[in-house]
């Protein structure tokens, strides 16, 4: 018992920096996020802006402590979200239910959903994309949908792009993406891959 006691206080001591690690870097992103937002009060785009980054890292080192994986895939997601938000200041509303380890099979789905939802904020005209994902045991699924202008996939050419970057990705890892568009309606992308260990 003495043994196994001496042997946990390395990892504890490493768990206590951590945090206070995360905790100092929060205070100091806090402070400077509500001093920019004081600076210039006036430009309410900016200011959500600011706030929804603010968000984005509080979640994700909230994830970071709450996740029993390292690298979490739910971390990763929200973190290409939050990169597709500050790019094309699109609003990426984002859930994920369960989580894993983020390994490199996965990270290729996290950038297939970049990906995806680099496509809707550049080219649906939404102002809003929705990312679900949900993971399991044996596969995750994620979906990225906008209520943008949509296109016609019978179309010559029309969703070539995603077809390279997206179905072909994901064909390459074994797993599936299917994408639904209708003009005038949107865009859903369905990717789904297998973990392998069932």
């Amino acid at each position: 018992a003495a043994r196994a006691a001496l042997a946990a206080e390395p990892a504890a001591r490493q768990r206590a920096h951590d945090r206070a690690e995360i905790a100092a870097h929060l205070h100091d992103s806090v402070l400077q996020t509500l001093a920019m937002i004081q600076r210039d009060p006036g430009d309410p785009r900016r200011v959500a802006s600011l706030a929804r980054r603010q968000e984005r890292e509080l979640r994700g080192y909230l994830d970071q402590i709450a996740s029993e994986f390292s690298p979490s895939l739910r971390a990763e997601l929200r973190r290409a979200a939050g990169e597709v938000e500050d790019l094309f200041q699109v609003r990426i509303e984002t859930v994920v239910v369960g989580d894993c380890t983020a390994d490199e099979r996965l990270d290729a789905v996290v950038q297939a959903a970049r990906e995806a939802m680099c496509n809707a904020a550049k080219h649906s005209g939404a102002e809003q994309v929705s990312l679900f994902a949900e993971v399991t045991e044996t596969a995750v699924a994620v979906t990225v949908r906008d209520r943008g202008r949509g296109f016609d996939p019978s179309q010559p050419g029309a969703g070539r792009g995603l077809a390279e970057s997206i179905v072909g990705r994901m064909r390459r890892l074994g797993g599936t993406a299917v994408v639904n568009s209708l003009p005038g309606e949107g865009t859903e992308i369905e990717l789904h891959l297998g973990r392998g260990n069932d």
